[in-house]
């Protein structure tokens, strides 16, 4: 029923999610693994590891002796903290519809901090890239990315960096980004963050202060994004170790 990629275990799961969010199972009730199994042509392995996966989102819950039901508290988590996403299917999921605006593109060249970060030299040369993400007219999000200019090659344009930077990493760097190391800050606006964000004077704000990294472990970007408390929440699921 299925082909071979993405993985069978990762083409169940979102198969059996589909089903979830369109509220197909009676009473929230999750088949049996043999039935799933049997209606998809996968083993009960690749079920049970698709199944294990939706447990984990926090998309279903397991009662011992019961069975296997929709977890509708679980579904309110729109995307996972642990996984790389754009900032525009961010604020699809919370109903906005989303615009991209570039607000700047220029050179800089790195501190001490930034070398540091990027494992680069004092004095070296970066990309800054700041992009402000809008539900029509509102400013939702303000990111500020900097990148070695090492890693860049050919036109540098707005349409081009309107992407996910992940995108414009692969397309204008030849970088792919294997994960970030995210630092979660709670920040107060600054007067350049309350003209953004429209924001008043001495809001909170939350911020992911990041560094990518792409496959063999080197950093290729130094990210900043705030977000406005006041129209994004981030939620999570935590359990009991």
């Amino acid at each position: 029923m299925f082909k071979r990629s993405p993985s069978l275990t990762e083409q169940t799961k979102l198969y059996i999610k589909e089903r979830i969010l369109n509220n197909e199972f009676s009473d929230g009730r999750i088949p049996s693994e043999t039935e799933l199994a049997s209606a998809l042509g996968v083993s009960r392995t690749t079920v049970r590891d698709a199944l294990s996966k939706l447990e984990s989102e926090g998309a279903i819950i397991r009662k011992q002796g019961a069975g296997t039901f929709v977890n509708q508290q679980g579904l309110r988590i729109k995307w996972r903290l642990d996984e790389i996403w754009s900032y525009e299917d961010v604020l699809r999921a919370n109903g906005f519809t989303p615009t991209v605006q570039v607000r700047k593109i220029s050179e800089e060249t790195a501190d001490q901090a930034l070398a540091q970060a990027l494992e680069i030299s004092v004095g070296d040369p970066l990309l800054v890239i700041e992009k402000v993400f809008l539900e029509d007219a509102t400013p939702v999000i303000f990111t500020s990315n900097r990148i070695p200019k090492q890693y860049v090659s050919g036109d540098v344009s707005g349409e081009r960096v309107r992407k996910p930077v992940y995108e414009f990493l692969a397309s204008c760097c030849r970088q792919h980004i294997l994960y970030y190391l995210s630092d979660i800050v709670p920040v107060i606006a600054s007067d350049e963050l309350t003209a953004v964000l429209n924001v008043p004077a001495g809001a909170a704000l939350l911020s992911f202060d990041e560094i990518g990294y792409n496959s063999e472990n080197q950093p290729i970007i130094k990210a900043v994004s705030y977000f406005r408390d006041d129209l994004i929440r981030f939620r999570l699921i935590r359990r009991k170790a």
